[in-house]
């Protein structure tokens, strides 16, 4: 199962508040101004920083 289409459109970076792209294969969102990789685990983005992961 993938992310729905108006969940993608709120989500923002929580350090930064820029965007992210989604990357369904990896499971993961991606802040390119921050290099942050944010995990999606069983459909659900873990939007905390300390638990996301340089790129």
């Amino acid at each position: 199962m993938s992310l729905s289409p108006q969940l993608l459109e709120v989500l923002v970076c929580p350090k930064c508040k820029g965007e992210l792209e989604y990357r369904e294969q990896e499971q993961c969102l991606i802040c390119h101004a921050c290099k942050l990789r944010y995990a999606i685990r069983d459909d659900i983005p873990i939007m905390l920083i300390d638990e996301a992961t340089p790129v």
